[in-house]
Parts: C-alpha cells; structure tokens; sequence
C-alpha cells in the first residue's frame, strides 16, 4: 500500500502489521447511562464491527482482541453468563458477514469450560473462515497469557524437546499465536496502563498505547490517533541506533 492509497498519510513501514486491543470500559460506560453491565458489553460488541472496517481501511492486517480473560470467570454468574451469550449472538448473527468480508476468524485461549454447543460454534466459525485473507481476527476467549505460557509448557514437556534446543523462537511455535507475528501496537482503552495478562510473552516488544476512551466509544478516529502515536515512535528492539 502507497502513501498516497493509505488514509493515514504513511508509509508502509510505519503502520503497524498487528494490533491487539484491551477493550476496557464497558462497565463503566454502561454505569455512566445508568445502565446494566451487560449493556455496556452489547454496545462494546457493536463496536467491534467499525473497528473492523477501520482495520482494513487503515492497512491493519491482523487484530486481536481481549474479549474474556481466564480472570473473569471470577466475575458475578449472571455476567459470565451474558458474556457467554453475547458470544454465542454474535458468531450466530455476524459470521456470514464477516466471512463474505474476508476476516479469518481466530480463537485464542481455552476452549475448556466452556459450554460444548458453544465449543462447536466457535470451531465451526474458524473452519469456515479459514481461507479468508483480508484481515485476521483473534479472539482472545477464555485466554489468559501466563495459563498460555503454562500450556506451551506442558506442550514441549510432552514432546520430550531436548532442552539445550530450546530458543525464543521455538518456544514461540507452542504459543496459541504461533505462526502470526507478534503485536506491533497494543491499545488499551478506559484509562488504564497495564497489560492484564495479556499477550504477556508477545508483547515484549510491542508498543503501548492507552487512551481515557472507553471501549464502546473508541472509533476510527480513536483508532487513527493510536496509529499517529505509534508511527511517531523510534522502535529500538532494545538496540541502540547509531546516529549518521
């Protein structure tokens, strides 16, 4: 993509391949309209849908989103519930348009515990999307990044690799992201500036954004300042670059 073809005015380098987003606020959002939580989760999910078209309008070729950690099952029965609900609505009324969209759908996480019609439909979503191009979407559902380090683990204990050929990048073949890159960017809206257990091994190097902006009214524009913020930055890898 050409500077002059990307809306944000940059050049490719500068826009970051993988984004990951911490959708933060949607309790607090739904509190400040005195709402229901649950009703600030529904207008987060709606949310993600101009997200997405942003994403693509911006160059982004994958997304991934922090949509229920393995911390919020300790969250109040009905909430764990309408969550699990919201998922099931969402992959029932949005997966053929977003297959016809060109998204590949993505789970990251444990699919234990959770509910196995549930199960099926996330499996079903992911078959059926396989082949799509256009953007990756991750879902991060029932994920938490030290149980995803923990299973790594377990994986290569498993398989027996001779210990003296382990490296970062073959423990980065047993991550649930294994083969995608890791993020370049990871935004966290509401305010907050930790990572939550997300993404913990990923994002060593990822750039971190927070805005005060709640989930359910983050847009593109949000999006597009996220994007400026981190085409401004000099990324070092921990290195320093000499000077000309």
């Amino acid at each position: 993509m050409t500077t002059e073809h990307n809306p944000l005015g940059l050049p490719p380098e500068k826009i970051p391949r993988h984004v990951a987003i911490i959708m933060d606020g949607n309790g607090r959002w739904a509190r400040q309209r005195g709402l229901p939580r649950l009703a600030g989760h529904r207008a987060g999910t709606e949310n993600l849908r101009r997200i997405l078209e942003a994403c693509v309008e911006f160059g982004i070729e994958i997304l991934t989103i922090y949509a229920f950690s393995t911390e919020n099952w300790y969250r109040p029965p009905n909430e764990v519930r309408g969550l699990m609900s919201i998922l099931e609505q969402v992959i029932d009324r949005e997966l053929e348009e977003l297959n016809q969209q060109g998204v590949q759908l993505r789970h990251i996480g444990r699919l234990e515990g959770i509910r196995p019609d549930l199960q099926a439909k996330i499996k079903q979503a992911i078959e059926r999307t396989k082949h799509n191009d256009r953007l990756i979407l991750n879902v991060a559902f029932n994920y938490g990044g030290r149980a995803e380090i923990l299973d790594a683990c377990r994986r290569i204990l498993r398989e027996g690799l001779d210990p003296d050929t382990l490296d970062e990048e073959t423990f980065s073949r047993y991550l649930y992201t294994w083969p995608l890159p890791d993020p370049d960017l990871i935004i966290r809206t509401g305010g907050e500036y930790r990572l939550s257990n997300f993404l913990i091994w990923q994002a060593a190097y990822a750039e971190i954004y927070s805005t005060p902006t709640l989930w359910p009214d983050f847009d593109k524009e949000e999006l597009r300042k996220a994007i400026l913020e981190y085409a401004s930055r000099e990324r070092r890898f921990g290195r320093v670059l000499e000077k000309v």
